[in-house]
């Protein structure tokens, strides 16, 4: 069980003085979903992008803390007393990507040369090689030290490199596009180049069930999807969260999604703040009567 918690958190551009988050408290748990909703420039997607360490974003005040529960990475890792709970935001983005954290972008970027299969088992490589090194003994060997980020590359490297080789991979990565209805010669492709909207979108969550990770923000994943690779799309998160625990933090516009990947809460974000929380209801009640009334309710003025 993991749990993320955004207390105060306040944030801004980094080469500018424009505050976009205003004092946000959120808290996703493993195994939970929820929705995050709001008009255009509420702050959404900036905090999705604070939480996963973008650089474009200064946090001015308030914690993202990400706390951890004993075989939360299985009996590989023994997570001791002092090393439950962790200020992500004093962490790099692939030290919180190694702590359980997956950002699924809103706009997934092609890269011509790296095959999807070859990216993939990279990032999982890397991912528990650097969990192994957050967690590892403060008395360990001085010269592990010095081997700082990602020392493989989608593309060089022995073909066997790395904790999972190639042949366990391969098994894991059909057995996940299975689950998530793809076809497997996508995974030959290089990544996302030549790919429809709907399958970058379907891409990210393909990624996410590789990784596994503990809280997955998925930014605006819904948007350019016709119906069926919605549905598609949507049967992914709830296997996410159903088979691998994650606790899912949904950024959407739309309450379409939401037929299909039902929330425990949902929750409204107004002038860079949480204005309004509430259960699976309260989306169908934006859907049909828009944020003034939220804000009126909030701050008594539409």
């Amino acid at each position: 069980m993991a749990r993320l918690e955004l207390s105060n958190l306040h944030a801004e551009v980094a080469d500018g003085d424009e505050k976009i988050l205003e004092g946000v408290n959120l808290e996703v748990k493993s195994g939970e979903i929820h929705a995050l909703m709001g008009p255009n420039g509420s702050g959404k997607s900036t905090t999705a992008k604070v939480i996963a360490g973008h650089p474009a974003y200064e946090v001015t005040e308030g914690e993202v803390l990400l706390h951890l529960e004993e075989g939360e990475f299985g009996d590989e890792i023994e997570i001791d007393d002092d090393q439950r709970s962790w200020n992500i935001l004093d962490l790099e983005p692939n030290e919180r990507a190694a702590l359980g954290i997956f950002l699924g972008f809103q706009y997934p970027a092609e890269i011509e040369g790296v095959t999807m299969t070859n990216f993939l088992r990279t990032a999982l490589n890397a991912k528990i090689d650097e969990r192994e090194e957050l967690f590892e003994d403060e008395d360990a060997d001085e010269d592990d030290e010095e081997d700082e980020g990602f020392e493989t590359s989608p593309m060089e490297g022995p073909a066997d490199e790395g904790e999972v080789g190639v042949a366990e991979f391969q098994q894991i990565l059909q057995e996940k596009m299975e689950e998530l209805d793809m076809d497997e010669r996508f995974a030959q492709r290089y990544l996302n180049a030549g790919f429809s909207g709907g399958e970058k979108k379907q891409n990210e969550v393909l990624q996410a069930a590789i990784l596994e990770p503990s809280i997955a923000v998925l930014d605006e994943i819904d948007s350019g999807l016709d119906i069926d690779r919605l549905q598609d799309v949507s049967n992914g998160i709830n296997s996410l969260r159903d088979e691998q625990g994650t606790g899912i933090l949904q950024i959407t516009h739309y309450q379409r999604i939401l037929d299909y990947v039902e929330p425990d809460h949902v929750h409204v974000m107004l002038d860079g703040q949480i204005a309004k929380s509430g259960d699976a209801s309260l989306a169908e009640e934006l859907e049909d009567k828009g944020y003034d009334w939220v804000r009126e309710e909030v701050y008594g003025t539409a």
